[in-house]
């Protein structure tokens, strides 16, 4: 299911300040289906595997620190095109230079509290989908 697929994570900026509801509204609207869902809490070892990749960069502990400071929900997410046209739908990391009415213009505060994670490729988003849940598979079959 090649390109169909995506994976985000509303972050603990964003579930802090209530706006969970909104977001998933827009995500709904632009035509997404919700193959999976839940509430959690990562800790920072957890955070450290899920971020690994960046483990080498100097944000990499602040960032696991901060993905581990509250509660998320990671959402698995199918739709045509599903990764590019999600990445455009949350908008530029950096919030100022989001375009109006992405998420990330709507709802981020700041380049590390940036309200969502969009995975960046088609293999990132089953990886990052399977890091939250098992059998990933199920949860886009219709």
């Amino acid at each position: 299911m090649s390109g169909n697929l995506t994976f985000t994570m509303i972050k603990p900026d964003a579930f802090r300040a209530g706006n969970s509801g909104a977001i998933i509204k827009i995500i709904i609207e632009a035509g997404y289906g919700i193959r999976a869902m839940k509430l959690t809490r990562l800790s920072e070892r957890k955070a450290g595997q899920f971020y690994n990749i960046h483990k080498e960069r100097p944000f990499y502990k602040d960032l696991c620190a901060y993905m581990s400071s509250g509660p998320i929900i990671p959402i698995v997410l199918v739709k045509e095109n599903a990764v590019e046209d999600f990445r455009k739908l949350i908008g530029a990391t950096d919030p100022t230079k989001a375009e109006k009415g992405t998420i990330r213009q709507m709802f981020a505060k700041s380049i590390e509290a940036n309200a969502i994670h969009g995975s960046d490729s088609d293999d990132n988003a089953l990886i990052e989908g399977n890091f939250f849940f098992s059998e990933l598979e199920k949860f886009y079959q219709d």
